[in-house]
């Protein structure tokens, strides 16, 4: 399978869609206080963000039942100062104590992803936002993320996958998404006029279990 073609040469890809230089291209990541969201920043810092892009981390406030966050552990802080004074390193640095947690306050782990875009790309323009629920049901959270991309003229969505199961595969009758998937990352994959990635972190050093709408459970090697 081809490479994925994220645009401006991100590293994912081996291949740039040639935008014109001192053009800010605006990659949104889609943030939570769980590990995904954690592994997704990780990905977008590594291998899809380049110097002169403007990032945007996006947390919808939906309410806890709809959020995804139960039972889930958010990103870790570091609590002995590690081997590495890396902010990304430190919030993915393993299920030890000291983590935010699923309740955390989003400001919190906001200011710490936005701590880890800086420590990366310090001359980025990094803005971190939370919205509230455009609407009502269960795409409430997909529709808003993607009125917000579409408002705000993003080339690249960033989401992490919650879900270990195929991606995409089985589907109900009425053409809904079954239960085992990530329905937002599924809508968003589907819908997003912008190139919208999904990404899941297999294991600490494995890689990366990549989804577009072209490309279904693309791995790339951390």
């Amino acid at each position: 399978m081809a490479p994925i073609d994220l645009g401006r040469g991100g590293r994912a890809s081996g291949t740039g869609s040639g935008a014109a230089p001192g053009t800010p291209r605006l990659v949104m990541v889609v943030v939570d206080p769980v590990r995904e969201s954690t592994a997704a920043l990780e990905w977008a810092l590594s291998h899809a963000i380049v110097e002169g892009d403007d990032i945007l981390l996006l947390h919808v406030n939906m309410p806890y039942p709809h959020n995804g966050a139960a039972g889930r552990s958010g990103p870790s802080r570091s609590s002995s100062g590690g081997s590495t004074g890396s902010p990304i390193a430190a919030l993915l640095g393993g299920g030890g104590g000291g983590g935010s947690g699923a309740g955390a306050d989003p400001a919190d782990f906001m200011e710490e992803m936005c701590a880890a875009c800086k420590a990366r790309y310090p001359r980025a323009r990094v803005n971190a936002e939370r919205v509230e629920p455009a609407t009502e049901g269960r795409e409430a959270k997909a529709q808003t993320i993607l009125a917000e991309s579409q408002r705000r003229g993003v080339e690249l969505l960033v989401i992490g996958l919650r879900r270990a199961s195929s991606f995409f595969g089985l589907r109900s009758p009425s053409g809904s998404s079954s239960r085992g998937h990530d329905s937002t990352a599924e809508f968003l994959i589907e819908h997003s006029k912008c190139l919208c990635v999904s990404v899941q972190k297999k294991g600490q050093n494995a890689g990366y279990l990549l989804n577009t709408k072209t490309h279904k459970n693309f791995w790339l090697l951390a």
